[in-house]
């Protein structure tokens, strides 16, 4: 694929929280098909909402959030809407 780099995938999580481990392990699972399959997949990174006050103000209801690009999950738990949200990268790289 050629173009502009693709966007990282964010994780916004928190150490104890089950939901968050979820989405970790579905989003590893996903990106692992999508680089199998020769397509494209982001490189994944996580952010401690509570090593910072602002995330945590921002997101504490509402984790595990993924974002990518100018896209955002919040309660991203649904391996079918992050498998949609991957998709998007098939039209080119969003945001």
């Amino acid at each position: 694929m050629t173009g502009a780099p693709l966007p990282s995938l964010i994780l916004y999580a928190r150490a104890g929280c089950g939901l968050c481990d979820e989405a970790r392990e579905t989003l590893e699972s996903l990106l692992a098909e999508r680089r199998a399959a020769g397509r494209p997949a982001p490189a994944l990174v996580e952010r401690d909402i509570d090593a910072d006050a602002s995330l945590r103000a921002a997101f504490r209801e509402t984790i595990p959030v993924v974002e990518l690009g100018d896209l955002r999950l919040e309660l991203a738990v649904s391996p079918a809407r992050l498998r949609r949200l991957l998709e998007r990268l098939d039209a080119g790289p969003p945001g």
